[in-house]
C-alpha cells in the first residue's frame, strides 16, 4: 500500500488525538494517595514532645511539594485510653497541632472529630499525644480529613475547575463505587493527586496510585 504526505498526516493526526484522549487531564483521570493517621504539630508542641530546640528528622519527601514523612513517631490516646501507638509525625511544622484520623480510629479512641479541610480545626474534638519527653493535651485538633484533589493551577485550567470546587469521583473496578463532594484545592505548587484515608481506600479496594474519574456537578 503506497503512502502519500496527506494520509501520512491524517494518521499522525489521529495517533496525536489518541495520545490527548488518554492523558491525565484528557479523561478526567486522577492518581490516588492513600494518608494514613499521621500528626503535624507546632514548634511548641513539638519541644514539648521531644525537647527544647528539637527539630523533626525528614525521611521520606511525600507528593506535595515541601511537605515530608518524618522519622519521628508518636502515640495517641483518646478518653477510651486505648492508646494507637507510632501515629507518623509530618513536617513541615505548623501554626497549630493536628491530628489526622480515620473513623474506624474514632472509634478505637472514643473521640468524635468532624471532617473537615486540613487546617480547619476549630471546634474540633480533643486527643491527647504522648512523646518521650512530654504530653500535650490539644483541646481541639483531632479530625477526618475531607476528600479532596490537589492540582496545580495548568491542571486545575485543564479541568476546568478552580480552587474550593466540589467534584463527584468514580471509581471503577472490583468495588466500583463513587465519592460525593470532594473538594479541589488548586495551587500553582501542588501536583494532582486525589488524598483519601484507608476507610475510603479499603471501602474501594483501591491503593497508591489507583486512577479515578472526575465527574463534575
Amino acid at each position: 500500500m503506497a503512502y502519500d504526505d496527506k494520509l501520512i498526516a491524517e494518521i499522525v493526526g489521529r495517533v496525536m488525538a489518541g495520545l490527548d484522549n488518554n492523558s491525565t487531564s484528557g479523561n478526567n483521570t486522577v492518581p490516588v494517595g492513600v494518608s494514613n493517621r499521621h500528626i503535624h504539630l507546632s514548634t511548641a508542641d513539638l519541644e514539648t514532645l521531644f525537647g527544647a530546640g528539637y527539630e523533626l528528622t525528614p525521611i521520606k519527601d511525600l507528593s506535595q511539594p515541601g511537605q515530608f514523612a518524618c522519622k519521628e513517631t508518636l502515640t495517641i490516646v483518646g478518653p477510651s485510653l486505648r492508646p494507637i501507638e507510632n501515629v507518623r509525625v509530618l513536617g513541615p511544622v505548623r501554626k497549630a497541632s493536628q491530628v489526622e484520623i480515620s473513623r474506624t480510629d474514632s472509634f478505637t479512641l472514643k473521640v468524635k472529630p468532624p471532617v473537615r479541610e486540613s487546617g480547619d480545626i476549630a471546634g474540633s474534638a480533643p486527643v491527647t499525644i504522648i512523646g518521650p519527653k512530654g504530653v500535650v493535651t490539644l483541646k481541639e485538633g483531632c479530625i477526618i480529613a475531607n476528600r479532596h484533589i490537589h492540582m496545580s493551577t495548568d491542571e486545575g485550567a485543564a479541568f476546568g475547575l478552580v480552587d474550593g470546587q466540589y467534584v463527584d469521583v468514580e471509581v471503577n473496578g472490583e468495588r466500583r463505587t463513587k465519592f460525593y463532594d470532594v473538594q479541589v484545592r488548586v495551587h500553582k505548587d501542588f501536583r494532582l493527586e486525589m488524598h483519601i484515608d484507608t476507610d475510603d481506600a479499603n471501602a474501594a479496594g483501591i491503593g497508591n496510585g489507583a486512577k479515578v474519574k472526575i465527574v463534575k456537578k
